[in-house]
């Protein structure tokens, strides 16, 4: 079973410079297995292993069915703009030096060392072996419903698909408010209403503001193996909007767990 406590101050150390890239062991078991139940209606191979390149599953409706559970690829957690050229990330000035500053601190001004949620699309990356953030998808045609096992607390989106606008005036939040639109195979998610108080990524430590719009297009190409091409459109905290493509892998008959994070008590310890 994957667990994560970070009650100890020593925990929340560990946690802090895990966040930072820093390799530190954690007290604690990671990274096991829940219980390993074979998904009923899964493709499989002679040999009985999940056929992860069988083709993409569709629903009723005909759309491709996006439901499973998901891991990303490790990286995007420290540096959402891996892939991307210097010049194809263009920071406001504060917002660069406000990156510099996170960097200096060695992160320790990221809130979810606080057990906040790590945002959007944060909350989407995972950090590695160290600290796993699957997430699951729950499909309907009405409604997308994101389910998160972060290293803060277990938590939740939705993505209306009723033909909503997004509000005027949406009340800021961590994880914003989001709807959804079907492009052929691809879902859209818009996702604005953001509190400003989230980073993008946790090495780099990309600012995000409370005008920020994130654009998720999901694209599950077969059976295994999803895409999450993310767009940041911050016209505060950014020249131009960029963009980012983070591939996920299925995890195989498996699913979400429990985790809570205790409210920072000891951050002065920390430092």
């Amino acid at each position: 079973m994957r667990m994560l406590f970070f009650g100890l101050t020593v925990n929340k150390i560990a946690m802090a410079l895990a966040v930072s890239g820093l390799c530190v062991p954690l007290a604690v078991p990671l990274g096991a297995q829940w219980l390993n139940y074979p998904a009923p209606g899964s493709p499989r191979t002679a040999d009985g292993k999940l056929n992860l390149s069988a083709p993409t599953p569709k629903m009723p409706d005909g759309k491709p069915d996006l439901s499973g559970t998901w891991e990303s690829e490790s990286g995007y957690f420290q540096d959402l703009a891996r892939d991307l050229k210097p010049d194809e990330v263009v920071m406001q000035p504060w917002a660069k030096a406000l990156q510099a500053d996170r960097e200096g601190h060695l992160h320790t001004d990221d809130l979810l060392v606080n057990c906040m949620p790590p945002g959007v699309p944060r909350i989407n990356m995972s950090a590695g072996n160290n600290m796993p953030h699957p997430f699951k998808i729950v499909q309907t045609p009405a409604l997308v419903v994101l389910l998160y096992e972060t290293s803060a607390n277990s938590t939740f989106r939705q993505v209306f698909l009723d033909g909503r606008a997004l509000p005027k005036d949406p009340q800021p939040s961590w994880l914003g408010y989001s709807i959804g639109r079907w492009e052929g195979n691809t879902l859209v998610v818009d996702t604005i209403g953001f509190n400003g108080r989230a980073w993008l990524d946790t090495g780099k430590g990309h600012p995000q503001t409370e005008a920020g719009r994130v654009t998720e297009r999901f694209t599950r190409r077969d059976f295994g193996h999803l895409e999450i091409a993310i767009t940041i459109d911050d016209p505060q905290a950014y020249a131009k909007p960029w963009r980012a493509t983070v591939p996920a892998h299925l995890l195989p008959d498996s699913d979400l767990i429990e985790t809570y994070c205790e409210n920072e008590k000891d951050r002065s310890h920390m430092r």
